[in-house]
């Protein structure tokens, strides 16, 4: 089962943090060696295949690519295995940021 999360600055209390700009995000993951920047997602069930257009930072696992997703200021991804989630908290560490299901 796959579950959603938001990597996001959004403000906690009485902490007011500024959101993630794309800039920031772009210049974040082209530092990783293991993420590539797309604007268009393809995803393929059977014959069909689905194009979606926006912001995305493809990770590669072996030959699976897992998409994180920026848009409107939070990066998002869909976990379905512990070694995405894994990866979705380095990410979040490294834009000190925090993740939120949902």
């Amino acid at each position: 089962m796959n579950t959603r999360y938001r990597i996001t600055r959004s403000p906690q209390g009485d902490q007011v943090e500024k959101g993630m700009s794309l800039e920031e995000c772009k210049i974040f993951f082209a530092q990783q060696a293991d993420f590539v920047h797309a604007e268009e997602y393809s995803s393929r069930s059977g014959e069909t295949v689905m194009k979606i257009k926006g912001e995305f930072f493809m990770w590669q696992l072996g030959e699976v690519q897992i998409p994180f997703r920026y848009f409107d200021g939070d990066v998002y991804v869909s976990v379905s295995h512990e070694v995405i989630y894994h990866r979705m908290l380095e990410v979040a560490e490294g834009l000190h940021a925090q993740c939120i299901e949902g």
